[in-house]
């Protein structure tokens, strides 16, 4: 049989002999999504060609810079996930990608304004995990008119200039986490909600999701007070030794913020029956809370998938970098979220 030709080709890709030539030879720029039907049609009649045309997408692919902006490096968490999200960009099929990812140790707004303002000067597009502020949604306004997309990942902001959220249904992780409290105790009693800030949508859905669920299915449990860690666990863990202290029907605990750790510490110290007792569920399975759920400190684990949540994160991204001035329309990938017991770590 004699050898597939570039009309062969052209046909086979549905596409017109001069772009096909334009893929071969790099004469003109062709949109990525029609190189890559050329390329699978290449692979798929055997063309001659192939390794021209694999060198030709990878030599005509964007360069960009994807910028990060993350809570407390020194926490666990935040390093998992820039790992993850380095690996992700590196992986990145559609352009050649390089990640910059900064930290933010003061929470502040203010301070996550100027560091969004700072990242947007050395990056082509911004994911991050921020509170939902005024001037944090001035910032992403501000970048938006200047065509650097903000994607938001974990926990939404109210700017309807963002570009897209990358998450989990935060109520229905609340109302997962208020069912198995319900159905881990065998009697009614109090149950309490941390969250690291007040001014995170994520966590302040986690708590209305939860807090329904109770009104609703289980009106028996009473909710005591929302107490904020500031995301830090020595707060987080103050505040378990107080509960423990104070409150005699104290049951369930729903870690929705940062922490976590310290609720641990606290109930390593204290034995107690009352301690025993406490149904605790947290967020995100990192090696602290896999600890957790096997030393029998937490019961249950709502985590992102974080493979899933960095890949679509950095493709929301990418997308959005790439179609700067052409409206696209703010994008939502809700993803569903994982669970995990002392069985299935």
């Amino acid at each position: 049989m004699s050898r597939p030709t570039i009309a062969d080709l052209a046909k086979a890709a549905n596409v017109g002999i001069s772009t096909v030539d334009r893929v071969i030879n790099g004469r003109h720029p062709v949109r990525p999504k029609t190189a890559e039907l050329v390329l699978e049609a290449a692979e798929r009649i055997g063309f001659h060609g192939l390794t021209a045309i694999k060198r030709r997408i990878e030599a005509d692919k964007p360069v960009i810079k994807f910028g990060f902006l993350l809570k407390q490096q020194h926490r666990k968490l935040y390093q998992m996930w820039s790992e993850l999200l380095t690996r992700a960009v590196d992986a990145y099929p559609e352009a050649h990608g390089r990640a910059i990812v900064r930290f933010m140790d003061d929470l502040g707004p203010d301070k996550a304004a100027a560091a969004i303002h700072a990242l947007s000067r050395e990056a082509d597009v911004i994911g991050m995990i921020t509170s939902d502020h005024p001037q944090v949604n001035h910032v992403i306004a501000d970048l938006a008119a200047d065509g650097i997309p903000v994607v938001t990942m974990i926990s939404d902001v109210s700017a309807p200039e963002r570009a897209g959220f990358v998450g989990n249904d935060c109520a229905k992780k609340g109302r997962t986490a208020a069912w198995f409290i319900a159905h881990l105790n065998a009697r009614p009693g109090e149950v309490a909600v941390f969250v690291g800030s007040h001014r995170y949508l994520a966590q302040e859905l986690c708590e209305m999701g939860f807090r329904s669920y109770f009104r609703e299915a289980a009106p028996k449990f009473r909710m005591l007070e929302t107490l904020a860690t500031l995301e830090e666990p020595e707060t987080a863990y103050e505040l378990t030794k107080q509960l423990l202290a104070s409150q005699e029907r104290w049951v369930g605990l729903y870690v929705a913020g940062g922490g976590v750790t310290g609720v641990m510490q606290a109930l390593r110290e204290d034995r107690s029956p009352a301690a025993q007792r406490l149904v605790v569920v947290a967020h995100e399975l990192t090696n602290e809370t896999r600890a957790g759920l096997a030393e029998g400190l937490l019961k249950v684990v709502l985590s992102h998938p974080a493979r899933q949540l960095t890949k679509t994160l950095v493709r929301a991204m990418g997308d959005a970098a790439m179609n700067k001035g052409e409206p696209i329309g703010m994008t939502q990938n809700v993803l569903p979220f994982d669970i995990y017991t002392a069985a299935n770590i």
